[in-house]
């Protein structure tokens, strides 16, 4: 192995890009995954119980009405589109890690990037996601609607942490030693 400073990097990227996968499958693909259980429903990046999967969706009834499906809400669901896009960009940071344990520095150094970027690309969203699920959340309860919160806001948030941690471990991996061992 080339540099086994950068290995705790490589970890940290390939923990946030699975937490981050599983996030992308919520709901309607996998119910068991949810940003928000409402009135029976869950909701997740790609729409909701019972829709077909698609980018951005309306709330439906009994959480949703015109004051929470306006074109602003509608816009918010479309940019959780983010999440699989940070999980792309971690898978990236993930590859170049495992080249830059391998063979080369520059490969470190384009995890340390790629993970600063997915960090930021997730921060975003999960700032955003949070923002719609608890307006949704404290709407439908205001209406008398069952709501909690679901498993995905804490995935999203562990992949940022995980980020957080990949990218401080893998800028300093590009610092450690790159000389191959010689066996004389």
């Amino acid at each position: 192995m080339a540099a086994g400073a950068a290995v705790p990097g490589l970890f940290f990227t390939f923990a946030a890009m699975v937490l981050l996968i599983f996030a992308s499958v919520s709901a309607p693909t996998w119910n068991s995954v949810s940003f928000l259980d409402a009135g029976g429903l869950h909701f997740g990046v790609f729409g909701y119980t019972g829709s077909s999967t698609h980018v951005g969706y309306n709330f439906p009834a009994p959480v949703g009405d015109s004051k929470l499906n306006d074109r602003t809400f509608y816009h918010l669901t479309q940019v959780l589109i983010l999440i699989p896009i940070a999980a792309g960009l971690s898978g990236l940071a993930f590859l170049f890690g495992v080249c830059g344990a391998g063979y080369h520095r520059v490969g470190t150094i384009l995890m340390s990037l790629l993970s600063a970027l997915a960090m930021i690309v997730t921060l975003v969203v999960w700032v955003i996601e949070m923002v719609l699920f608890g307006v949704a959340h404290h709407h439908a309860r205001e209406r008398g609607v069952d709501a909690t919160w679901g498993n995905a806001n804490w995935l999203v948030l562990g992949a940022l942490v995980a980020l957080f941690l990949g990218f401080i471990t893998a800028t300093c991996g590009i610092f450690g030693s790159y000389r191959a061992r010689r066996g004389y």
